[in-house]
């Protein structure tokens, strides 16, 4: 890499020419950077607007879940078996499903060999579980911020590369010529944040033969969202450039919490809180959702299900299926002006004198707790039991589960669609390579967690 400083009416601008640029920071855009740098292209660099930013980094939810291949046990299992999950779930492509399964072993044991903590038993098997829209046990888990240690791990291997990140510089524009009827990327137009007050206000090119673009959703334009704050993202700029898209309609809704943004998956539906709507005061307190089924022990099934089946999803609503209580929950928030919680302190009213009428409950939901020894007490006495982790999340970002209730909302939480690339991540653009979520490469029914090996399968080809 070499900088220039050009001339353009007067105005000195900054030049940098190098092979590859990089632009993101969250789990795909460094592990682009590290393996690019490990395969001997080291002329890159990373672009940033934030280093700290994006989903990868300030989000997870109550086991945030990573999805590969079955690496454990006499489960019968195959690269074909997986890509046939994956391009079942409609919208995917069949050869990117088949990628991302032949190569998913390979990018979760690198994860694994850089340090982050995925469960092993004593034999070394990778133990996997079953998640949303998946028969199999191909799911793993170091906790609910999965996502971010993958990425703290990713940023120590750039770092100890001596990869060039620029931190603090904002994309606004790619640059791209035709030839011989191809298009093509030759550089980006970016703003260093820290100079706009400069006389050029900060324009700084970066002249590239290659960009991987790994910006993540276009976060920006939801209003209720699961988003962090800092998640932008920068779509608009590569449909700019004339970058084709797919499936940019398939965004994924669930029910989170919005004063800390946060999935309610998982053991936070499991242990069965109560869901309750207030005026616009937090008065007129009413338990709503038994409104719409038949009994308390339907409504709770639904409720315990809805743990497993977190995304929403129009074939869960019929029969009093778990993706019901989306719709109730929309109809209270959205429809009736209501605000709506979750109360982990007390059991539902249909409860015998406070405690949990286990008589109630159906067969998955009794036998699940009573595994996890936690047929007792109230919803949060319960998360206790079962995932302490939960309740001290939301405790450090100022919520206590155990005197408050949490409010909630159906919030977007992923764009299934994006940038449409090929078996390569190679954009219609030449030389522009999206990976990660700004890439539509998830079809509309994944299994949970194949966001997470989609970013490192991408930034990895």
């Amino acid at each position: 890499m070499h900088k220039d400083i050009i001339n353009i009416d007067d105005y000195k601008i900054d030049v940098y020419s190098l092979n590859t640029v990089i632009v993101g920071s969250g789990a795909a855009a460094f592990n682009a950077a590290d393996s690019l740098y490990t395969l001997g292209q080291k002329d890159i660099a990373i672009v940033t607007e934030g280093i700290n930013m994006g989903t990868s980094r300030n989000t997870g939810s109550d086991k945030q879940t990573y999805y590969k291949l079955t690496l454990s046990g006499d489960t019968p299992d195959s690269v074909m078996d997986m890509a046939k999950t994956l391009f079942n779930g409609g919208a995917m492509h069949g050869d990117i499903a088949l990628v991302e399964a032949a190569v998913s072993s390979r990018c979760f044991y690198k994860l694994v060999n850089i340090g982050v903590p995925f469960p092993h038993n004593t034999y070394g098997e990778y133990v996997g579980y079953k998640t949303d829209h998946d028969e199999g046990r191909r799911a793993t888990s170091c906790g609910p911020l999965t996502s971010k240690v993958m990425t703290e791990k990713l940023q120590e291997q750039i770092e100890l590369k001596g990869i060039k990140i620029f931190d603090g510089f904002l994309v606004i524009g790619i640059l791209t010529q035709v030839q011989e009827e191809i298009k093509k990327s030759i550089g980006l137009i970016t703003l260093d944040l820290s100079k706009l007050h400069n006389k050029n206000k900060g324009i700084t090119l970066f002249n590239c033969t290659n960009i991987i673009y790994a910006t993540g959703s276009p976060a920006g334009i939801y209003k209720t969202s699961v988003y962090p704050k800092s998640q932008h993202g920068s779509s608009g700029i590569a449909f700019e450039a004339g970058v084709k898209v797919s499936n940019v309609t398939e965004s994924q809704y669930g029910i989170a919490s919005i004063k800390l943004r946060w999935n309610l998956s998982g053991t936070y539906q499991q242990v069965l809180p109560r869901y309750v709507s207030t005026d616009i005061y937090g008065t007129d307190e009413k338990e709503f959702l038994m409104e719409h089924f038949n009994s308390p022990g339907e409504m709770l099934n639904a409720i315990f299900l809805k743990g497993y089946q977190w995304p929403f999803d129009p074939r869960k609503i019929e029969d009093q299926g778990s993706s019901l209580i989306d719709i109730l929950v929309y109809n209270e928030t959205i429809l009736k002006g209501r605000r709506v919680f979750l109360d982990y302190t007390k059991n539902i009213n249909g409860s015998a004198d406070g405690e949990l009428d286990i008589s109630i409950l159906g067969e998955e939901t009794y036998k699940y707790l009573e595994n996890c020894e936690a047929l007792f007490g109230t919803p949060i006495e319960r998360l206790n039991k079962m995932n302490r982790p939960a309740i001290e999340l939301y405790k450090s970002n100022g919520i206590d589960l155990y005197s408050e209730y949490l409010e909630i909302a159906v919030c977007a939480q992923h764009n299934n669609g994006g940038l449409l690339g090929d078996i390569w991540w190679q954009s219609n653009v030449k030389h522009i390579f999206p990976v990660g979520e700004v890439n539509g490469t998830f079809g509309v029914y994944r299994p949970g967690g194949t966001a997470l090996n989609s970013t490192q399968v991408g930034s990895n080809k």
